[in-house]
């Protein structure tokens, strides 16, 4: 562990962990909202946008006290890089859920639902992490089993794409302007496995330096 001249402030930490609870609850609603009739998926939707409007008020609290702060539990670069990749996860778990109810899909491709699945065990993961970041302890697993989480989702993305933009034989093929809908979702929640992915390293970055 890092020497440090004085005590730091350790109220970063449950900010950290209410962040990643936040997160945890958004993306459990957006897998309600992709197995939900279309009808009801504007409320949902909304549930979402709730969550993201929280997540960005626990980042601005960090920031603050990040201000404010003279001596930081770790790096104060990597204090913003966790908050702000934790807030990036967020952003695009709703702008999926936005770009379902605005572009009035009516019927997702099946693998939409296995990426929210690989979503939410992302966000379950994360959210037992954040706690463990004040002592540094049991971390590598968590950044270890995020990683292969997002290789789980670039092969689902990739085989998503394949089924839109080259359908099977004897497949019956969409239109294009729903094939440009469902391509544009399933990209956003590829960039949330990313963003994951940028979370997880971030918490590796920080635990190589503190250890």
């Amino acid at each position: 562990m890092a020497f440090r001249l004085a005590p730091h402030e350790r109220g970063f930490y449950p900010l950290f962990t209410r962040a990643a609870e936040n997160i945890a609850t958004a993306a459990d609603l957006l897998a309600e909202l992709v197995a939900a009739d279309p009808a009801e998926r504007a409320a949902l939707a909304t549930r979402v946008k709730d969550a993201e409007h929280a997540g960005d008020e626990l980042t601005h609290e960090i920031m603050v006290k990040l201000n404010q702060t003279f001596v930081t539990p770790f790096d104060r670069e990597d204090i913003y890089r966790l908050a702000s990749s934790l807030d990036d996860v967020l952003d695009e778990m709703e702008e999926a859920a936005d770009r379902i109810v605005l572009y009035r899909v009516e019927t997702l491709p099946t693998g939409v639902a296995a990426q929210v699945a690989v979503l939410q065990r992302a966000a379950a993961a994360t959210a037992a992490a954040m706690p463990k970041l004040e002592k540094m302890a049991q971390l590598q697993e968590y950044w270890i089993h995020v990683n292969s989480l997002e290789d789980e989702a670039d092969a689902i993305y990739r085989d998503l794409l394949g089924d839109l933009l080259a359908p099977a034989s004897g497949a019956t093929p969409l239109d294009v302007l729903t094939v440009l809908k469902h391509k544009e979702i399933v990209e956003i929640l590829e960039n949330a496995a990313d963003a994951f992915e940028t979370v997880a390293n971030t918490v590796e970055s920080i635990a190589v330096k503190e250890s």
